[in-house]
């Protein structure tokens, strides 16, 4: 085989398609647009969706619904939900809760409620605590922490 014996394989290599370069072209005259009619005129394409003036689909139904862009994903656990997972030294911060699978990693916001009595001695460290819940956990014999300055 020598580099002249080369060829694409049949049909993979297309022709681009040359409009009104003339009659012999066999694309003259109308360049492949037909006679006359929308088509036919400079920038007589409609948009996707054009319904001929009519009112168009996405304008007729109806929308509802809104999806706020500042909402912050918020997480509510109260003491009973606690009681039911071990968390190692009774610690519980957002990375224990992840770990457990309490919550996902695009949690922004999450906050310990007062319902349930608390077993054991609680460390809670950088959540947001009910004044209740903080009240029932101190005694208890736990403590909340906080890293905010």
């Amino acid at each position: 085989m020598k580099i002249h014996d080369l060829y694409p394989a049949p049909g993979s290599k297309k022709r681009k398609k040359r409009v009104g370069r003339g009659p012999g072209s066999g694309h003259g005259k109308t360049s492949t647009k037909g006679h006359k009619g929308q088509h036919a005129r400079s920038g007589g394409v409609k948009p996707p969706g054009f319904e001929g003036g009519q009112m168009p689909l996405i304008l007729r139904i109806p929308k509802r619904g809104f999806k706020s862009p500042h909402k912050i994903s918020t997480s509510i656990f109260n003491i009973a939900t606690l009681e039911e997972f071990s968390f190692p030294d009774a610690i519980i911060s957002a990375e224990s809760l992840l770990n457990a699978g309490l919550i996902k990693r695009s949690v922004q916001r999450i906050k310990i409620l007062a319902e349930g009595e608390p077993s054991k001695a609680y460390i809670i460290q950088d959540l947001e605590v009910s004044k209740t819940a903080q009240q029932k956990i101190e005694a208890a014999g736990g403590r909340v922490v906080s890293s905010t300055i």
